[in-house]
């Protein structure tokens, strides 16, 4: 971003008046403009390439390809472009995923109207922001998991999928499964692991270092 230039922003988000109420908000403020917008991770993609922005705002859960899985090769081809994760995903070990795979931020949705003019010039300068809900917890180690071969190879790769933030859907078409057969092989893994929640797979597959 060149001195006295407004720093460009892309929205990726896949509700239409979460994008529109985004937009309205930061064309408000001075030395900010939206130049883009997306619905889902593949058109964002595509936005950041055309419009070569200075910061994306993205949320985790849009449909088909996973924001988290997408980071690594978005920060790889872009690395001009700072992410800006905007998610109603409170859970730390999400965060700590997103940051460690090139997110220079993470704002909870309802901190956006306090938080997200901060993270978005923090970001475009250089620096980071977090949400300060979770900042502390960041800083706490993640708890170890329980012992991997318990689960089966079907098991491991849902689990893998889930913890990327696919849902039940997202997995039984990746994995040319019925939904049905997921959300069983789901609760396998959730009694095998003694585990209850999308959060608690998300740390299991952090230790170990399935995503």
């Amino acid at each position: 971003m060149q001195a006295g230039q407004p720093i460009a922003v892309v929205l990726a988000d896949d509700h239409v008046v979460v994008r529109r109420g985004l937009r309205i908000a930061l064309e408000r403020v001075p030395g900010v403009t939206v130049v883009g917008e997306a619905g889902d991770v593949q058109t964002a993609l595509a936005a950041v390439a055309a419009e070569q922005p200075d910061v994306l705002v993205l949320d985790l859960n849009m449909p088909g390809e996973s924001a988290l899985a997408a980071l690594p090769g978005l920060v790889d081809s872009a690395p001009d472009v700072a992410v800006v994760v905007l998610t109603m995903e409170q859970d730390p070990a999400l965060a700590r995923l997103a940051l460690d795979r090139g997110a220079r931020g993470y704002v909870l949705k309802q901190a956006a109207e306090e938080e997200l003019v901060e993270a978005i010039r923090a970001v475009a300068s250089g620096g980071t922001h977090v949400s300060r809900e979770i900042e502390a917890a960041l800083s706490e180690p993640v708890e170890p998991g329980g012992p991997r071969d318990e689960l089966t190879a079907r098991e491991t790769e849902v689990l893998r999928l889930i913890a990327l933030g696919h849902t039940n859907a997202d997995v039984a078409k990746r994995l040319s499964l019925s939904v049905r057969t997921v959300e069983t092989h789901r609760t396998h893994i959730q009694q095998k692991l003694g585990v209850s929640g999308r959060p608690q797979l998300v740390r299991y597959a952090l230790t170990q270092r399935l995503i």
